[in-house]
């Protein structure tokens, strides 16, 4: 689309003169990323405005900038003259409209992810999969709200087979605004549990994830776990062609659950696609796994691959930094996955990584889960008890919640050692306190935690240790 076109999309008006023709080369709402020929969104945060940046971008060579009012100085006027700009009630809502225009054009088949726990490892897990029949896009790591999801849908080319992309909510309102933008072929939603309880508690997580089904395209397909009842009834109101999969009921046409260990950080899944049986292999370990492995061979399935595709797909996948990422420093296995939590996928990765670490020695480094509302006391009771049912030797506990945590350790009957830690220097004295040389640790909490920096600190010690010997 050229600029006159894109103009004429989004209902804008303003001034774009002879650059009407112009096509842009991309998009950006980052002004320090901005490159020539661009398109650049002015979006108002609540750090900063872009419309202050706007003769900015224009001068590193942005083709234009939308805009919700005159973004420009009577300075920057005298000394620019007539800028391409055009003016919308809300930058926003029109870059999710221009990105809904390319989603239309598209030649690819489009499957939306959404779930509680996982959906960015799915998506990653699903894209590298349908790569083996076909060119794939995908967001960029987690960039799915109403900025992410569009930037990521305008930055594929519309040629590709596939598009992955995965939608994620903390507000009442968000499936819908993200479901409208990307009207998937495919609707995935993996799983639900408590996540961003504060802004979705009025009617209930599943309510909101569910929203997305009701955006599928015509002739599109939902599917949806058969382990939540809850999640299955809101998805039936939504959705008339639904498929279900599960990791507990091989009744289920969708069908897969763990067959063991295949290598460090290494599962074996045994999976039954409506009668095709076969074992895979994915990268973790755990019967949580399973959840991730159905859903990603029954998506690739309905899409129209083949059960060698899949399996060769999910045995060569790469986990997302920060996610499981599980790697070898020194004597350690160290097991980040940083990027945020819940009560749901904080209870996984506890049990994953303690199967990781096979009876040798467990250090737990977590942190608080954040955005619970009224159930955060209830959901931390609850962690400390799954944390102390995994018997490490050591739990590292970074933020607030503290007494919770403790309380559930004590119910489980725990009797290994407990630290409150709020920066890098006092885990890293609390964990050499341990005095332990080798086993397994696990880094998990809300992203507001950084909990990465322990992680990094971890490994730059154990890292110079090694070196020093």
């Amino acid at each position: 689309m050229n600029l006159g076109q894109i103009r004429d999309a989004l209902g804008a008006v303003g001034s774009i003169g002879e650059a009407a023709s112009q096509v842009p080369t991309g998009v950006q709402t980052d002004s320090r990323c901005i490159r020539g020929g661009e398109l650049f969104f002015c979006i108002s945060g609540e750090r900063f405005d872009g419309h202050t940046f706007a003769a900015d971008v224009l001068k590193k060579g942005a083709c234009a900038v939308v805009a919700e009012r005159p973004p420009f100085s009577m300075d920057e006027m005298d000394a620019m003259g007539e800028a391409p700009v055009l003016i919308v009630p809300d930058t926003v809502a029109a870059l999710g409209r221009l990105a809904l225009h390319h989603r239309v054009a598209a030649k690819a088949m489009v499957a939306g992810i959404t779930g509680t726990a996982g959906k960015t490892t799915v998506k990653e897990l699903l894209a590298h999969v349908l790569s083996m029949r076909g060119t794939t896009a995908k967001n960029h790591l987690n960039k799915n709200n109403q900025i992410g999801l569009p930037l990521s849908m305008l930055d594929a080319s519309g040629d590709e087979k596939f598009w992955v992309m995965e939608a994620g909510i903390s507000e009442a309102h968000d499936m819908d605004e993200l479901g409208a933008t990307l009207r998937p072929d495919l609707a995935i939603v993996l799983n639900v549990g408590q996540g961003h309880v504060s802004g979705l508690g009025d009617k209930g997580v599943g309510y909101y994830k569910a929203r997305l089904l009701s955006h599928i395209a015509r002739g599109g397909v939902g599917l949806v776990s058969a382990d939540y009842p809850e999640l299955v009834q809101h998805a039936r109101a939504n959705c008339t062609e639904l498929r279900l999969f599960s990791a507990i009921d091989p009744a289920v046409p969708y069908f897969a659950e763990y067959a063991g260990p295949a290598g460090e950080g290494m599962g074996r899944y045994r999976v039954n696609l409506e009668g095709k049986e076969f074992e895979v292999e994915a990268p973790f370990r755990g019967s949580y796994g399973a959840e991730n492995v159905i859903a990603v061979a029954a998506a690739a399935d309905i899409l129209g691959l083949s059960s060698r595709e899949i399996i060769e797909g999910l045995k060569t996948a790469v986990l997302p930094q920060q996610r499981f990422n599980c790697r070898r420093i020194g004597a350690w296995l160290v097991v980040d996955d940083t990027y945020n939590s819940n009560p749901l996928s904080a209870g996984r990765m506890v049990e994953s990584t303690a199967e990781n670490a096979a009876g040798g020695p467990l250090v737990l480094v977590m942190g608080e889960m954040l955005e619970l509302g009224d159930v955060a006391n209830e959901a931390h009771v609850g962690l400390g008890r799954k944390m102390g049912s995994a018997n490490p030797v050591a739990v590292f506990w970074k933020g607030g919640q503290v007494d919770a945590v403790q309380q559930g350790l004590t119910e489980s009957g725990w009797k290994g050692t407990f630290a409150s830690v709020n920066d890098a220097d006092a885990f890293i004295r609390a964990f050499a306190g341990l005095d332990i040389a080798s086993g397994t640790v696990l880094f998990k909490g809300s992203r507001s935690n950084k909990m990465e920096i322990l992680a990094d600190a971890f490994c730059s010690v154990v890292q110079d240790g090694q070196e020093g010997r």
